[in-house]
């Protein structure tokens, strides 16, 4: 775990260095050659403090201790000369641009371009609030006194990724990648249809995305470093106001328990309409993630893995997408006398009117696309994605070589597909008063999504003929 020292920046580095990569010798896997330098560690980022846990409005109290520790891990990829890449996952609810940004100009020395630059959110529900995140979820103000301790943790929570990522630059050697595809099955889809609309309760009959694809980070003996796995699923097993990293946190324990030495990531995909089932308890997060845990154990022992060995290139394209018809100034005058976020909501609205400021009409939205040569492709989308558009990218294109992340770089709001958006619901509409966005979106986001999507990857991914 990083901490701050007399001694400065250096010990703190070399604290986070040793959590990391002070590795006992796991079982060895089947030696490779090494292909790129590879950094790998891990920081701590649970306060010692009681704050404001994100996710869920009804939970106005400030946190009430931890039952579980939450972390955040990086992987640095390749030289300085090639130019690194960095990835990160972060056991919060959601990781705001503005941080992002403020990541890369602190990083800019080291050469740390936004292309080459992702933040995974893991999107569990009892991790401290980040100021930009959810800011009218609680549907009144947060009181001063506590907005003392968000401000706290928004600072010490940026400073320990910047930290971490220099450890991981400072931790790089020689490595090799590879990556396959399991399956694990807690997701459900939770849009249930009911005879007045979208209930969020199980739909067995919904569409899910049960793949799990894994990276694995080998050393030049064989012995395994790292693992990245991915699953398109909610972190909202549990609901308490206890500091916990849900399923995510516990796949990442239990895999890193079950291997000595290993650093585990995991980050999330396109599960913002997937809940895990059951849920409700601890226990329950513990048995969710024990299954991921149990398969990463069968794909590291008996999957067939693919290596990367090609070139590793990052490419973004920044977007916007409109929302539907603003509310009226009148409108917003209505809509402040009302209780709950949708009053808070307006009453923001009506404060920027107020400074002369204007309401924004559209929401900015990076895609960012990762492809090592042409055996895997790596898409990165911001928000609560639906699965729906992970589908659909592992079928328009190669889907065998294809990887799909969301609450990725940012998480500004639900990011639903046309059908969802046709449907309506909480997913398509409901949601965005909670983030603080000033109606749904206009209907026409998939496309522009997809058109980005389509416009950044390699036309080496492309589908196979049918």
């Amino acid at each position: 775990m990083f901490r701050r020292t007399l001694h400065g920046l250096a010990l703190g580095l070399l604290a986070i260095f040793m959590s990391g990569c002070a590795h006992t010798q796991p079982a060895p896997v089947s030696a490779i050659s090494p292909t790129r330098l590879v950094g790998v560690v891990q920081v701590d980022l649970t306060p010692e403090y009681s704050v404001r846990l994100n996710g869920y409005g009804g939970r106005r109290l400030e946190s009430e201790g931890i039952e579980q520790r939450i972390r955040a891990k990086a992987l640095a990829l390749g030289s300085d000369a090639q130019g690194p890449f960095i990835l990160i996952t972060v056991d919060n609810c959601g990781v705001p641009e503005w941080i992002r940004t403020e990541l890369l100009q602190r990083l800019a020395a080291k050469h740390i371009t936004s292309e080459r630059f992702a933040i995974c959110s893991s999107h569990t529900h009892s991790a401290p609030m980040l100021n930009g995140v959810l800011p009218t979820i609680f549907g009144v103000p947060i009181p001063p006194e506590h907005q003392l301790h968000i401000d706290r943790y928004t600072r010490e929570f940026t400073d320990k990724l910047e930290q971490l990522v220099l450890a991981a630059l400072a931790d790089r050697k020689p490595a090799s990648l590879a990556w396959t595809k399991g399956e694990v099955k807690f997701a459900k889809n939770r849009r249930k249809p009911t005879p007045t609309g979208f209930q969020n309760a199980e739909n067995p009959a919904g569409p899910t995305d049960h793949e799990l694809p894994l990276l694995r980070v080998t050393s030049p003996e064989g012995i395994l470093r790292a693992v990245l796995v991915n699953y398109a699923c909610h972190c909202t097993t549990t609901g308490f106001n206890k500091l916990h990293a849900d399923w995510a946190g516990c796949a990442q324990f239990a895999i890193e328990k079950a291997h000595p030495g290993v650093v585990a990531l995991t980050a999330i995909g396109c599960g913002a309409d997937q809940n895990p089932y059951p849920r409700g308890t601890y226990e329950l997060a513990e048995k969710h993630g024990q299954e991921l845990a149990t398969e990463v154990a069968r794909l590291l022992k008996d999957g067939k893995f693919t290596e990367l060995r090609g070139p590793l290139t990052g490419v973004t394209k920044r977007i916007e997408l409109p929302f539907d018809k603003l509310p009226t100034r009148a409108e917003w005058e209505a809509a402040a006398k009302k209780p709950g976020a949708d009053g808070l909501r307006a009453q923001f609205a009506l404060a920027k009117l107020d400074k002369g400021e204007k309401i924004p009409d559209r929401l900015p939205y990076l895609v960012q696309v990762w492809s090592f040569d042409r055996a895997l492709a790596m898409v990165f989308l911001p928000g609560e994605v639906v699965v729906d558009y992970g589908l659909r990218i592992k079928r328009e294109f190669d889907g065998t070589r294809v990887w799909v992340s969301a609450y990725a770089n940012d998480v500004p709001c639900y990011i639903p597909s046309r059908r969802v958006w046709d449907e309506g619901g909480y997913e398509a509409a409901g949601a965005m008063v909670y983030y603080n966005r000033p109606n749904r979106f206009d209907g026409t986001q998939e496309t522009r999504i997809f058109n980005a999507v389509q416009a950044l990857m390699p036309k080496a991914f492309a589908a196979p003929a049918k």
